[in-house]
Protein backbone atom coordinates (compact mmCIF):
# COMPACT_ATOMS: atom_id res chain seq x y z
CA UNK A 1 0.00 0.00 0.00
CA UNK A 2 1.43 3.51 -0.77
CA UNK A 3 0.56 5.99 1.52
CA UNK A 4 0.74 9.64 0.19
CA UNK A 5 -0.77 11.42 3.46
CA UNK A 6 1.88 11.37 6.78
CA UNK A 7 -1.43 10.69 8.53
CA UNK A 8 -1.90 7.71 7.11
CA UNK A 9 1.47 6.43 7.16
CA UNK A 10 1.71 7.14 10.96
CA UNK A 11 -1.58 5.29 11.75
CA UNK A 12 -0.67 2.47 9.86
CA UNK A 13 2.84 2.18 11.28
CA UNK A 14 1.24 2.81 15.07
CA UNK A 15 -1.25 0.15 14.15
CA UNK A 16 1.24 -2.26 13.25
CA UNK A 17 3.52 -1.98 15.74
CA UNK A 18 1.09 -2.36 18.01
CA UNK A 19 0.38 -5.53 16.40
CA UNK A 20 3.27 -6.92 16.33
CA UNK A 21 3.51 -6.57 19.37
CA UNK A 22 0.08 -7.40 21.23
CA UNK A 23 -0.19 -10.95 18.56
CA UNK A 24 2.52 -12.34 19.67
CA UNK A 25 2.04 -11.45 23.22
CA UNK A 26 -1.30 -13.17 23.07
CA UNK A 27 -0.67 -16.23 21.03
CA UNK A 28 2.38 -16.68 24.07
CA UNK A 29 0.11 -15.91 26.64
CA UNK A 30 -2.37 -18.36 24.99
CA UNK A 31 0.10 -20.94 24.74
CA UNK A 32 1.08 -20.69 28.32
CA UNK A 33 -2.76 -20.76 29.84
CA UNK A 34 -3.37 -23.89 27.85
CA UNK A 35 -0.44 -25.30 28.77
CA UNK A 36 -1.55 -24.73 32.58
CA UNK A 37 -5.08 -26.09 32.16
CA UNK A 38 -3.43 -29.14 30.89
CA UNK A 39 -0.89 -29.37 33.92
CA UNK A 40 -3.75 -28.30 36.56
CA UNK A 41 -6.29 -30.84 34.47
CA UNK A 42 -3.53 -34.03 34.66
CA UNK A 43 -3.16 -32.98 38.84
CA UNK A 44 -7.22 -33.07 39.07
CA UNK A 45 -6.80 -36.74 37.79
CA UNK A 46 -3.68 -37.18 40.22
CA UNK A 47 -5.85 -35.88 43.21
CA UNK A 48 -8.78 -37.83 42.44
CA UNK A 49 -7.22 -41.14 42.02
CA UNK A 50 -5.67 -40.22 45.37
CA UNK A 51 -8.86 -39.53 47.14
CA UNK A 52 -10.14 -42.78 45.71
CA UNK A 53 -6.92 -44.80 46.90
CA UNK A 54 -7.59 -43.05 50.85
CA UNK A 55 -11.46 -43.88 51.25
CA UNK A 56 -10.90 -47.65 49.83
CA UNK A 57 -8.03 -47.71 52.62
CA UNK A 58 -10.54 -46.64 55.56
CA UNK A 59 -13.85 -48.30 53.99
CA UNK A 60 -11.62 -51.80 53.04
CA UNK A 61 -11.34 -52.97 49.83
CA UNK A 62 -13.25 -56.50 50.67
CA UNK A 63 -15.97 -55.01 51.58
CA UNK A 64 -16.05 -53.49 48.29
CA UNK A 65 -15.15 -56.67 45.94
CA UNK A 66 -17.24 -58.71 48.32
CA UNK A 67 -20.26 -56.32 47.36
CA UNK A 68 -20.60 -57.22 44.32
CA UNK A 69 -19.27 -60.17 42.37
CA UNK A 70 -19.28 -58.30 38.63
CA UNK A 71 -18.15 -55.14 39.91
CA UNK A 72 -20.30 -51.78 40.92
CA UNK A 73 -20.98 -49.50 38.32
CA UNK A 74 -21.31 -45.52 39.03
CA UNK A 75 -24.51 -44.34 37.16
CA UNK A 76 -23.49 -40.99 34.94
CA UNK A 77 -26.07 -38.09 34.69
CA UNK A 78 -26.28 -36.32 31.65
CA UNK A 79 -28.68 -33.81 31.73
CA UNK A 80 -30.17 -32.07 34.92
CA UNK A 81 -33.50 -30.16 35.19
CA UNK A 82 -33.64 -26.55 35.42
CA UNK A 83 -36.09 -24.63 36.90
CA UNK A 84 -37.20 -23.57 33.62
CA UNK A 85 -38.18 -26.87 33.19
CA UNK A 86 -35.75 -27.36 30.31
CA UNK A 87 -32.99 -29.97 29.79
CA UNK A 88 -29.20 -28.46 30.69
CA UNK A 89 -25.76 -30.13 30.32
CA UNK A 90 -23.76 -31.85 32.78
CA UNK A 91 -20.17 -32.26 32.57
CA UNK A 92 -20.54 -35.88 34.61
CA UNK A 93 -20.45 -38.13 31.51
CA UNK A 94 -17.05 -36.09 30.89
CA UNK A 95 -15.25 -37.73 33.65
CA UNK A 96 -14.88 -40.85 35.29
CA UNK A 97 -12.37 -43.58 36.98
CA UNK A 98 -12.02 -47.36 37.52
CA UNK A 99 -10.80 -49.77 40.57
CA UNK A 100 -9.06 -53.04 39.69
CA UNK A 101 -8.01 -55.74 42.02
CA UNK A 102 -5.23 -57.72 42.37
CA UNK A 103 -6.63 -60.55 39.29
CA UNK A 104 -7.20 -57.08 37.04
CA UNK A 105 -11.19 -57.41 37.83
CA UNK A 106 -12.93 -54.16 37.84
CA UNK A 107 -14.24 -53.80 40.94
CA UNK A 108 -16.17 -50.02 40.68
CA UNK A 109 -15.79 -47.48 38.30
CA UNK A 110 -18.53 -44.78 36.31
CA UNK A 111 -20.57 -46.15 33.37
CA UNK A 112 -18.72 -44.21 31.06
CA UNK A 113 -15.32 -45.87 31.60
CA UNK A 114 -16.62 -49.22 33.02
CA UNK A 115 -15.66 -51.18 29.56
CA UNK A 116 -12.10 -49.62 29.20
CA UNK A 117 -10.03 -52.53 29.59
CA UNK A 118 -7.15 -52.86 32.65
CA UNK A 119 -3.74 -50.86 32.02
CA UNK A 120 -1.26 -53.17 30.46
CA UNK A 121 2.35 -53.85 32.62
CA UNK A 122 4.52 -51.28 32.23
CA UNK A 123 1.99 -48.28 31.10
CA UNK A 124 2.69 -44.93 31.97
CA UNK A 125 0.75 -43.11 34.81
CA UNK A 126 -0.76 -40.32 32.20
CA UNK A 127 -1.58 -41.66 29.09
CA UNK A 128 -4.41 -40.98 26.12
CA UNK A 129 -6.83 -43.53 24.75
CA UNK A 130 -10.16 -43.95 23.15
CA UNK A 131 -13.23 -45.04 24.88
CA UNK A 132 -17.07 -44.91 23.54
CA UNK A 133 -15.77 -42.55 20.58
CA UNK A 134 -14.16 -40.15 22.48
CA UNK A 135 -10.33 -39.36 23.53
CA UNK A 136 -9.65 -39.71 27.28
CA UNK A 137 -6.84 -38.53 29.30
CA UNK A 138 -6.41 -40.96 32.01
CA UNK A 139 -4.06 -41.54 35.20
CA UNK A 140 -3.36 -45.06 36.46
CA UNK A 141 -2.35 -45.36 40.22
CA UNK A 142 -0.87 -48.50 41.40
CA UNK A 143 -1.49 -49.01 45.53
CA UNK A 144 0.61 -52.08 46.30
CA UNK A 145 -0.60 -51.62 50.05
CA UNK A 146 -4.02 -52.73 49.11
CA UNK A 147 -2.76 -54.46 45.46
CA UNK A 148 -5.41 -53.16 43.82
CA UNK A 149 -5.31 -49.59 40.67
CA UNK A 150 -7.27 -47.21 40.44
CA UNK A 151 -7.24 -44.90 37.10
CA UNK A 152 -9.11 -41.78 36.66
CA UNK A 153 -9.96 -40.17 33.30
CA UNK A 154 -11.06 -36.84 31.67
CA UNK A 155 -12.42 -36.61 28.18
CA UNK A 156 -10.65 -34.04 25.89
CA UNK A 157 -13.50 -32.54 24.64
CA UNK A 158 -13.92 -30.80 28.22
CA UNK A 159 -10.64 -29.82 28.20
CA UNK A 160 -11.08 -28.08 24.88
CA UNK A 161 -14.14 -26.45 26.06
CA UNK A 162 -11.70 -24.94 28.69
CA UNK A 163 -9.30 -23.79 25.54
CA UNK A 164 -12.03 -22.63 23.53
CA UNK A 165 -13.11 -20.53 26.68
CA UNK A 166 -9.54 -19.30 26.70
CA UNK A 167 -8.89 -18.58 23.07
CA UNK A 168 -12.27 -16.47 23.04
CA UNK A 169 -10.62 -14.54 26.07
CA UNK A 170 -7.55 -13.70 24.68
CA UNK A 171 -8.61 -13.10 21.13
CA UNK A 172 -11.60 -11.60 21.23
CA UNK A 173 -10.11 -8.89 23.38
CA UNK A 174 -7.71 -8.25 20.14
CA UNK A 175 -10.52 -8.33 17.91
CA UNK A 176 -12.43 -5.40 19.46
CA UNK A 177 -9.37 -3.71 20.54
CA UNK A 178 -7.39 -3.19 17.45
CA UNK A 179 -10.08 -1.67 15.59
CA UNK A 180 -11.12 0.69 18.46
CA UNK A 181 -7.16 1.46 18.42
CA UNK A 182 -7.27 2.14 15.23
CA UNK A 183 -9.49 4.74 15.51
CA UNK A 184 -7.92 6.13 18.44
CA UNK A 185 -4.43 6.42 16.80
CA UNK A 186 -6.20 7.89 13.83
CA UNK A 187 -7.43 10.79 15.96
CA UNK A 188 -4.38 10.87 17.94
CA UNK A 189 -2.38 11.27 14.76
CA UNK A 190 -4.72 14.07 13.61
CA UNK A 191 -4.56 16.03 16.53
CA UNK A 192 -0.53 15.23 17.02
CA UNK A 193 0.01 16.90 13.43
CA UNK A 194 -2.55 19.67 14.13
CA UNK A 195 0.74 22.02 14.51
CA UNK A 196 1.73 21.26 10.90
CA UNK A 197 -1.37 22.50 9.64
CA UNK A 198 -0.94 25.58 11.50
CA UNK A 199 2.25 25.58 9.48
CA UNK A 200 0.84 24.77 6.20
CA UNK A 201 -2.22 27.89 6.48
CA UNK A 202 0.82 30.07 8.48
CA UNK A 203 2.83 29.65 5.19
CA UNK A 204 -0.27 29.85 2.92
CA UNK A 205 -1.31 32.87 4.43
CA UNK A 206 2.30 34.85 4.39
CA UNK A 207 2.40 37.80 1.75
CA UNK A 208 5.14 37.53 -1.19
CA UNK A 209 8.32 39.34 -0.36
CA UNK A 210 7.90 39.69 3.55
CA UNK A 211 10.54 39.07 5.51
CA UNK A 212 8.42 38.51 8.37
CA UNK A 213 8.94 34.96 10.31
CA UNK A 214 6.55 32.48 10.45
CA UNK A 215 5.74 32.05 14.14
CA UNK A 216 3.23 29.13 16.09
CA UNK A 217 1.92 29.83 19.12
CA UNK A 218 3.00 27.03 21.64
CA UNK A 219 5.09 25.05 18.33
CA UNK A 220 6.08 21.44 19.54
CA UNK A 221 10.03 21.15 20.47
CA UNK A 222 10.39 18.58 17.27
CA UNK A 223 8.90 21.40 15.40
CA UNK A 224 10.93 24.50 16.11
CA UNK A 225 14.44 23.55 15.03
CA UNK A 226 12.26 23.56 11.52
CA UNK A 227 10.65 26.66 11.84
CA UNK A 228 14.29 28.37 12.86
CA UNK A 229 15.93 26.59 9.64
CA UNK A 230 12.42 27.63 7.66
CA UNK A 231 12.30 31.09 8.74
CA UNK A 232 16.83 31.18 7.94
CA UNK A 233 15.57 30.10 4.84
CA UNK A 234 12.69 32.21 3.70
CA UNK A 235 14.80 35.09 4.65
CA UNK A 236 17.83 33.95 2.73
CA UNK A 237 15.13 33.59 -0.28
CA UNK A 238 13.71 36.79 0.22
CA UNK A 239 17.60 38.65 0.45
CA UNK A 240 18.29 37.11 -2.83
CA UNK A 241 14.55 37.78 -4.74
CA UNK A 242 15.43 41.64 -3.69
CA UNK A 243 19.03 41.63 -4.33
CA UNK A 244 18.13 40.31 -8.11
CA UNK A 245 15.11 42.74 -8.14
CA UNK A 246 17.19 45.67 -7.33
CA UNK A 247 19.90 44.59 -9.77
CA UNK A 248 18.26 44.15 -12.37
CA UNK A 249 16.57 47.90 -11.78
CA UNK A 250 19.69 49.28 -11.41
CA UNK A 251 21.52 47.39 -14.37
CA UNK A 252 18.70 49.17 -16.50
CA UNK A 253 19.31 52.36 -15.10
CA UNK A 254 23.04 52.02 -15.64
CA UNK A 255 22.64 51.03 -19.07
CA UNK A 256 20.09 53.63 -20.46
CA UNK A 257 22.45 56.33 -20.47
CA UNK A 258 25.60 55.02 -22.61
CA UNK A 259 23.50 53.04 -25.02
CA UNK A 260 21.23 56.73 -25.73
CA UNK A 261 24.48 58.59 -25.88
CA UNK A 262 25.94 56.12 -28.28
CA UNK A 263 22.23 56.06 -30.31
CA UNK A 264 22.75 59.76 -30.24
CA UNK A 265 26.63 60.36 -31.74
CA UNK A 266 25.51 57.17 -34.38
CA UNK A 267 22.40 59.14 -35.63
CA UNK A 268 24.46 62.25 -35.58
CA UNK A 269 27.04 60.46 -37.90
CA UNK A 270 24.50 59.12 -40.35
CA UNK A 271 22.92 62.43 -41.03
CA UNK A 272 26.35 64.26 -40.91
CA UNK A 273 27.83 65.39 -44.43
CA UNK A 274 30.83 67.20 -43.24
CA UNK A 275 33.83 64.38 -42.90
CA UNK A 276 35.49 66.21 -39.18
CA UNK A 277 31.90 65.68 -37.75
CA UNK A 278 31.72 62.46 -39.29
CA UNK A 279 34.91 61.91 -37.38
CA UNK A 280 33.80 63.45 -34.28
CA UNK A 281 30.62 61.40 -33.68
CA UNK A 282 31.48 58.07 -34.67
CA UNK A 283 34.74 58.56 -32.03
CA UNK A 284 32.56 59.92 -29.20
CA UNK A 285 29.92 56.86 -30.35
CA UNK A 286 33.56 54.04 -29.79
CA UNK A 287 33.96 55.92 -26.67
CA UNK A 288 30.52 55.73 -25.45
CA UNK A 289 30.28 51.57 -26.65
CA UNK A 290 33.46 51.87 -24.80
CA UNK A 291 32.47 52.48 -21.72
CA UNK A 292 29.09 50.77 -22.18
CA UNK A 293 31.09 47.41 -22.58
CA UNK A 294 33.24 48.46 -19.45
CA UNK A 295 29.94 49.18 -17.45
CA UNK A 296 28.57 45.66 -18.57
CA UNK A 297 31.52 44.14 -17.36
CA UNK A 298 31.69 45.35 -13.80
CA UNK A 299 27.77 44.49 -13.48
CA UNK A 300 28.49 41.08 -14.76
CA UNK A 301 31.62 40.66 -12.20
CA UNK A 302 29.24 42.21 -9.07
CA UNK A 303 26.22 39.82 -10.47
CA UNK A 304 28.87 36.88 -9.98
CA UNK A 305 29.86 37.94 -6.62
CA UNK A 306 26.37 38.72 -5.53
CA UNK A 307 25.40 35.17 -6.72
CA UNK A 308 28.22 33.68 -4.77
CA UNK A 309 29.45 31.85 -7.90
CA UNK A 310 32.66 32.06 -6.70
CA UNK A 311 31.82 29.97 -3.50
CA UNK A 312 32.90 26.83 -4.36
CA UNK A 313 36.00 25.17 -3.02
CA UNK A 314 38.84 27.64 -2.13
CA UNK A 315 42.30 26.85 -3.69
CA UNK A 316 45.65 28.45 -2.22
CA UNK A 317 46.84 31.40 -4.47
CA UNK A 318 49.78 33.45 -4.44
CA UNK A 319 48.35 37.33 -3.66
CA UNK A 320 51.45 38.51 -4.95
CA UNK A 321 51.40 36.99 -8.48
CA UNK A 322 47.65 38.20 -8.90
CA UNK A 323 48.81 41.90 -8.13
CA UNK A 324 51.31 41.30 -10.89
CA UNK A 325 48.94 39.94 -13.62
CA UNK A 326 46.50 42.66 -12.36
CA UNK A 327 49.01 45.56 -12.62
CA UNK A 328 50.33 44.08 -16.20
CA UNK A 329 46.99 44.38 -17.08
CA UNK A 330 45.54 48.02 -15.95
CA UNK A 331 49.61 49.23 -17.67
CA UNK A 332 47.62 51.00 -20.25
CA UNK A 333 44.87 52.62 -18.27
CA UNK A 334 47.88 53.81 -15.82
CA UNK A 335 49.80 55.03 -18.88
CA UNK A 336 46.80 57.32 -20.23
CA UNK A 337 45.98 58.14 -16.68
CA UNK A 338 49.51 60.49 -16.02
CA UNK A 339 49.23 58.70 -12.76
CA UNK A 340 52.51 57.27 -10.64
CA UNK A 341 52.14 54.13 -9.81
CA UNK A 342 54.43 52.80 -7.26
CA UNK A 343 54.62 49.82 -5.97
CA UNK A 344 56.02 48.81 -2.15
CA UNK A 345 58.68 45.73 -2.07
CA UNK A 346 56.07 42.76 -2.02
CA UNK A 347 57.49 39.71 -0.02
CA UNK A 348 58.28 36.70 -2.29
CA UNK A 349 54.88 34.81 -2.08
CA UNK A 350 51.58 35.45 0.60
CA UNK A 351 49.55 32.38 -0.05
CA UNK A 352 45.86 31.97 0.83
CA UNK A 353 43.19 29.99 0.23
CA UNK A 354 40.74 31.41 -2.13
CA UNK A 355 38.79 32.31 -5.09
CA UNK A 356 41.11 33.48 -7.96
CA UNK A 357 38.65 35.92 -10.05
CA UNK A 358 37.16 37.56 -6.62
CA UNK A 359 40.45 38.31 -5.49
CA UNK A 360 41.34 39.50 -9.07
CA UNK A 361 38.52 42.17 -8.89
CA UNK A 362 39.51 43.26 -5.82
CA UNK A 363 42.65 44.15 -6.82
CA UNK A 364 41.62 45.69 -9.74
CA UNK A 365 38.65 47.67 -8.71
CA UNK A 366 40.81 49.21 -6.14
CA UNK A 367 43.44 50.25 -7.92
CA UNK A 368 41.00 51.54 -10.57
CA UNK A 369 39.09 53.43 -8.41
CA UNK A 370 41.97 55.21 -6.70
CA UNK A 371 43.75 56.42 -10.20
CA UNK A 372 40.22 57.75 -10.91
CA UNK A 373 40.04 60.10 -8.02
CA UNK A 374 43.71 61.26 -8.56
CA UNK A 375 44.58 63.97 -10.70
CA UNK A 376 47.14 63.68 -13.54
CA UNK A 377 50.63 63.65 -11.68
CA UNK A 378 48.96 62.31 -8.44
CA UNK A 379 50.54 58.81 -6.64
CA UNK A 380 48.91 55.71 -6.32
CA UNK A 381 51.04 53.01 -4.21
CA UNK A 382 50.52 49.51 -3.66
CA UNK A 383 51.45 47.28 -0.81
CA UNK A 384 50.99 43.94 0.44
CA UNK A 385 52.39 43.14 3.55
CA UNK A 386 52.19 39.93 6.08
CA UNK A 387 50.81 40.31 9.18
CA UNK A 388 50.14 38.00 12.44
CA UNK A 389 47.21 35.69 10.61
CA UNK A 390 46.41 38.00 7.80
CA UNK A 391 47.98 39.36 4.47
CA UNK A 392 47.18 43.22 4.86
CA UNK A 393 46.93 44.69 0.93
CA UNK A 394 47.42 48.94 1.26
CA UNK A 395 46.23 50.96 -1.53
CA UNK A 396 47.26 54.47 -1.18
CA UNK A 397 46.49 57.94 -3.08
CA UNK A 398 47.45 61.24 -2.58
CA UNK A 399 43.85 62.37 -4.66
CA UNK A 400 41.03 64.34 -2.46
CA UNK A 401 40.12 61.52 0.07
CA UNK A 402 36.48 60.95 1.46
CA UNK A 403 35.95 62.91 4.86
CA UNK A 404 35.31 60.33 7.44
CA UNK A 405 31.64 60.69 7.88
CA UNK A 406 30.80 59.71 4.09
CA UNK A 407 33.43 56.97 4.40
CA UNK A 408 30.35 54.18 5.58
CA UNK A 409 27.95 54.97 1.98
CA UNK A 410 30.98 54.85 -0.44
CA UNK A 411 30.22 50.94 -0.35
CA UNK A 412 26.80 51.38 -1.75
CA UNK A 413 26.37 50.09 -5.47
CA UNK A 414 26.39 53.07 -7.78
CA UNK A 415 27.60 55.58 -5.06
CA UNK A 416 30.16 58.29 -6.73
CA UNK A 417 32.07 60.64 -4.81
CA UNK A 418 32.40 63.83 -5.75
CA UNK A 419 35.41 64.69 -7.10
CA UNK A 420 36.19 61.43 -9.05
CA UNK A 421 37.53 61.45 -12.52
CA UNK A 422 37.05 59.53 -15.23
CA UNK A 423 33.90 57.23 -16.18
CA UNK A 424 33.21 55.78 -12.69
CA UNK A 425 29.83 54.39 -11.98
CA UNK A 426 30.17 53.67 -8.45
CA UNK A 427 30.16 49.83 -8.69
CA UNK A 428 34.28 49.50 -7.66
CA UNK A 429 34.15 49.45 -3.84
CA UNK A 430 30.84 47.47 -4.20
CA UNK A 431 32.65 44.56 -6.19
CA UNK A 432 35.94 45.15 -3.32
CA UNK A 433 33.35 44.84 -0.42
CA UNK A 434 31.69 41.73 -1.90
CA UNK A 435 34.63 39.82 -2.64
CA UNK A 436 35.96 40.65 0.68
CA UNK A 437 33.19 39.25 2.09
CA UNK A 438 33.94 35.96 0.26
CA UNK A 439 37.28 35.43 2.37
CA UNK A 440 36.15 37.05 5.67
CA UNK A 441 38.66 39.66 5.24
CA UNK A 442 37.87 43.42 6.76
CA UNK A 443 38.33 46.54 4.91
CA UNK A 444 39.09 49.61 6.43
CA UNK A 445 39.13 53.11 4.90
CA UNK A 446 42.02 55.65 7.08
CA UNK A 447 43.78 58.72 6.05
CA UNK A 448 46.89 58.36 3.28
CA UNK A 449 50.10 58.71 4.78
CA UNK A 450 50.87 61.80 2.01
CA UNK A 451 49.11 64.33 4.12
CA UNK A 452 46.06 63.91 1.86
CA UNK A 453 43.82 61.01 -0.29
CA UNK A 454 42.63 58.09 0.91
CA UNK A 455 43.99 54.84 2.25
CA UNK A 456 42.41 51.57 1.68
CA UNK A 457 43.46 48.66 4.01
CA UNK A 458 42.21 44.94 3.16
CA UNK A 459 42.79 42.30 6.01
CA UNK A 460 42.52 38.85 4.38
CA UNK A 461 42.52 35.97 6.41
CA UNK A 462 45.30 33.49 6.21
CA UNK A 463 44.48 30.72 8.49
CA UNK A 464 42.62 27.56 6.44
CA UNK A 465 39.94 27.67 9.24
CA UNK A 466 38.90 30.89 8.54
CA UNK A 467 35.23 31.07 8.25
CA UNK A 468 33.32 32.98 5.03
CA UNK A 469 29.85 34.29 6.01
CA UNK A 470 28.28 35.36 2.79
CA UNK A 471 26.30 37.66 4.08
CA UNK A 472 28.17 39.41 6.90
CA UNK A 473 28.94 43.07 6.71
CA UNK A 474 31.83 45.14 6.01
CA UNK A 475 32.22 47.68 8.20
CA UNK A 476 34.62 50.39 7.05
CA UNK A 477 37.05 52.73 9.98
CA UNK A 478 35.31 55.68 10.70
Amino acid sequence: MRLNSLHARLRWLIIVVLAAVLLPLGVMSFRRTITEVDELSDGRLAQSARTLQVLIEHAGMHAISDHAAEGIQVPIETTYPRPTKTLGHTHESEVGFQIFDHSGRVVLATANLASLPPPATGDANFQDVQQGGYRWRVFTLHDLADDIVIRTGERYDSRHDITHAVWLEHSLPLLIALPLLALLVGWAVRRGLRPLESLTRALSAREPGTQEPVVLPDAPLELQPVLSALNGQLVRMEDALERERRFSADVAHELRTPLASAMINLESAMTTADPVELHTSLASAQHGVAALARRIEQLLALARLESGAASGQRTPIDLVAIAMDVIEELAPVIAESGVEMSVAPLPPQVIILGYEAALAALLRNLLENAMRHVPAGGQVQLSIELGERVALVDVIDDGPGIPAERRASVFARFHREAGGHGDGYGLGLSIVQRAAQLHGATIELLDSPYGRGLRVSVAIPLSPQAVTHDDSPVTPAQ
